[in-house]
């Protein structure tokens, strides 16, 4: 069972359904969880062969009503979210500095139904000695709880990786403001001349080729790759692979989730995650 399903069904039992109620809004907690899974492989720091280091200390940024809505259950909401990072990062093999928090925060410029991720590597003081086999880095003084200028999205971990370009301060035309705390997706590249571009997807380990030029995910057995989740209709949505590849909701339910972002079209690059029902989708491309 996928980590983001087993948060969702620790989720259901909490208050009395309470939550059911208050994720009316278009907030969602697969939503999140989905965010801080990506903000751990995006700030992901290799030290040696047997240890990669991820940030454990995480702000969601709410707009003011989602905000007032949640601030009553954050610190159940934040527990379980740390629970799923934990869970995430044993299945990826992660390790960290410290103990893992979730924090909400309130962003006067969000909408509802928008929210953003930063993250930072917070040592505890039994984990400042070196990793085994290699010796002790340079700890980094702990960042402010805010950063200073606008727009910063993450906090650097304690061994910094390659400078990664500046988040915009405002959505493209079109896209929806916030970002939810993910770098801009890398335009895709043409394949070279005599080389074939190779499409698939991973489902909970499980990899299913793209041998046609498009590929319908859903419930029923008629959909090209069936995925049985009460949360997915039984034609959710279609994946066209080209240049770009692109995925559109076929009027699903649910609708669909791509790396973060409510939408009913998208755009597609290699690793992207698509959210349909309560379970995680990973696009895949190659050449060769």
């Amino acid at each position: 069972m996928g980590v983001l399903k087993k948060f969702e069904q620790r989720l259901e039992g909490l208050v009395n359904g309470t939550f059911a109620k208050v994720f009316k809004s278009e907030v969602q907690p697969v939503e999140i969880a989905g965010a801080l899974q990506r903000e751990c492989d995006n700030n992901a720091t290799i030290w040696n062969r047997d240890r990669t280091v991820v940030p454990n200390d995480f702000i969601v940024e709410l707009s003011a009503p989602d905000y007032e809505r949640l601030s009553p259950y954050s610190g159940q909401l934040g527990d379980e979210l740390a629970g799923m990072v934990r869970d995430y990062a044993k299945q990826q093999r992660y390790t960290f500095m410290g103990p893992i928090k979730v924090h909400l925060e309130k962003a006067d410029d969000l909408d509802t139904g928008l929210y953003r991720v930063r993250s930072r590597t917070l040592a505890s003081s039994s984990d400042q000695q070196a990793p085994q086999g290699g010796p002790a880095p340079a700890q980094p003084p702990a960042a402010p709880a805010r950063p200073a200028a606008p727009g910063g999205y993450g906090y650097p971990p304690a061994a910094p990786p390659a400078a990664a370009p500046p988040m915009p301060s405002a959505p493209p035309p079109g896209g929806r403001p916030g970002g939810y705390g993910y770098p801009p997706a890398a335009a895709p590249r043409p394949p070279q001349a005599g080389g074939r571009t190779r499409y698939w997807i991973e489902i909970n380990g499980t990899r299913h080729q793209i041998s046609r030029p498009t590929l319908v995910l859903g419930r029923s057995t008629d959909a090209d790759v069936r995925i049985d989740d009460p949360g997915v209709s039984r034609r959710h949505c279609e994946i066209r692979t080209g240049t770009p590849s692109t995925i559109a909701d076929l009027g699903s339910t649910n609708g669909i989730v791509v790396d973060g972002q409510h939408t009913t079209r998208a755009t597609l690059r290699d690793g992207s995650r698509i959210v349909v029902g309560s379970t995680t989708v990973i696009y895949r491309q190659a050449e060769g």
